[in-house]
């Protein structure tokens, strides 16, 4: 998969960062905005990707994008994380209704996350994906997982 231009609305105050480097959100995070706190509580931050969808670079379903920086970061540490890119990244994923939403603060986390994703690449198909539409719809009204 090539890179792409995920499209979100803009929910943090702009920072400098060091180059090579995406710092992911954490709880309570100070470059998160008083309006991009309901956007991303609610996933509404997400709605622009359906843009990505309708271009052929997103799937409604599938593994979610993560920056080329940490891509590039987890490549090298977790094994089979290049799998990831059998299938289009997604607008939600299995990950995101198991419980793997959210910051991946360790290595583990996103161990997790990439499990998760694997086996959806393995048993991808019509019915799984509406299930995990129907989960992700409940999802974003239950879990307080989204920051």
């Amino acid at each position: 998969m090539k890179p792409f231009m995920l499209l979100k609305f803009r929910t943090m105050y702009w920072a400098e960062e060091r180059a090579g480097t995406v710092e992911q959100a954490i709880r309570e995070d100070a470059r998160v905005t008083p309006l991009g706190r309901l956007l991303r509580a609610t996933s509404l931050d997400e709605l622009p990707q359906l843009f990505n969808v309708v271009r052929g670079e997103m799937s409604l379903i599938g593994p979610r994008p993560h920056a080329v920086e940490h891509d590039r970061f987890y490549m090298t540490r977790i094994p089979h994380y290049v799998r990831r890119f059998e299938v289009r990244p997604g607008l939600t994923g299995l990950a995101q209704i198991s419980g793997a939403r959210g910051g991946t603060p360790r290595i583990q986390d996103m161990q997790r996350r990439v499990d998760i994703d694997l086996e959806y690449i393995e048993n991808a198909s019509l019915p799984v994906d509406c299930l995990i539409f129907l989960h992700t719809v409940r999802e974003v009204f239950e879990s307080d997982s989204a920051y």
